[in-house]
């Protein structure tokens, strides 16, 4: 009787526990925003459309704001700059010019260009005109001065993808995005681990990713990588728009790691494929300005 008794009052005692261990509380959420549908697309159809994209413009002439942000938390300094107004010329294969004028007066803080094998950059503030070639890296400790005119070219134009070359294909998941990604790969430039005439497997390297947002399948950022794997630029698009019949985004954040700066461009007006004269792509050294080799290691007197 007793024995009878306990599992009763055992049993009472535990039946709520139980029950809540066998049905869990939901409850209802009402979303922020509705949920967008992700696109569906195959390797090939975005190979192609990248390559349409890629192709679609020969030149460029934009009016933008230009916003640079140098330093890292990684060095330890962090500096915002003034947002200011821009030109932008650019022409294939590399010829590009960029001026910065300050808003509402509209003087030039910069002017620089750069044909792909140099550059030539005015800087009024410094009186100095810097000359060096286009492919230099030499870090500097203040990260403006490694600001290079061809870095924006890979964010304005891009490679089209060959169709002999191989390309990785993947979905990515992110906690506010779902993302295509399209990896290019090409044999390793080192030559450390495959050398030339011999017998064995090629080294492979990645040489650029392109990621496009499932929400509407626009490309979302570009990874550009040079050998051994070190990433030389993170370039994010948004804003898609349409400008005539060529479809661009009003936004593009270019990332250098390497050089420790980030460039914000916003485009306010846009015009592509239109002729550009010759003489508007160069750059002379004004009259009475300090000129400074970059990589030489020398400054030569005014002329």
């Amino acid at each position: 009787m007793v024995r009878r008794l306990t599992r009763v009052v055992l049993t009472a005692v535990m039946a709520p526990f139980v029950s809540g261990c066998a049905v869990s509380q939901k409850t209802a959420v009402k979303p922020s925003a509705a949920s967008v549908p992700r696109q569906t697309a195959t390797k090939t159809q975005l190979i192609a459309q990248y390559n349409r994209l890629a192709n679609a413009i020969t030149s460029l002439n934009a009016s933008v704001t230009i916003k640079l942000s140098a330093g890292s938390a990684y060095t330890g300094v962090i500096e915002q700059y003034h947002e200011v107004n821009g030109f932008i010329l650019a022409q294939r294969p590399m010829s590009i010019r960029v001026i910065g004028q300050a808003p509402i007066v509209g003087k030039s803080i910069f002017d620089m260009e750069s044909d792909g094998e140099t550059f030539h950059i005015f800087i009024p503030s410094k009186n100095q005109f810097v000359v060096g070639q286009a492919n230099l890296e030499r870090p500097s400790t203040k990260p403006i001065e490694n600001l290079r005119p061809q870095h924006l070219i890979d964010a304005i134009f891009w490679q089209a993808i060959p169709e002999t070359d191989p390309v990785l294909f993947e979905e990515a998941n992110e906690a506010t995005a779902s993302y295509y990604v399209l990896t290019a790969v090409r044999q390793s430039r080192t030559g450390d681990t495959h050398l030339e005439g011999t017998a064995g497997p090629a080294d492979w390297e990645i040489a650029r990713k392109t990621w496009f947002d499932r929400a509407d399948l626009n490309i979302a950022r570009i990874e550009a990588y040079d050998s051994a794997g070190k990433l030389s630029s993170d370039i994010r698009y948004t804003g898609w728009d349409t400008f005539g019949t060529t479809r661009y985004a009003r936004q593009i954040l270019l990332s250098r790691p390497s050089n420790d700066y980030q460039l914000q461009l916003r485009i306010v007006k846009l015009a592509v494929n239109e002729p550009i004269a010759a003489d508007r792509f160069e750059l002379n050294q004004p009259p009475g300005t300090e000129l400074v080799r970059v990589g030489a290691e020398r400054r030569e007197p005014q002329p």
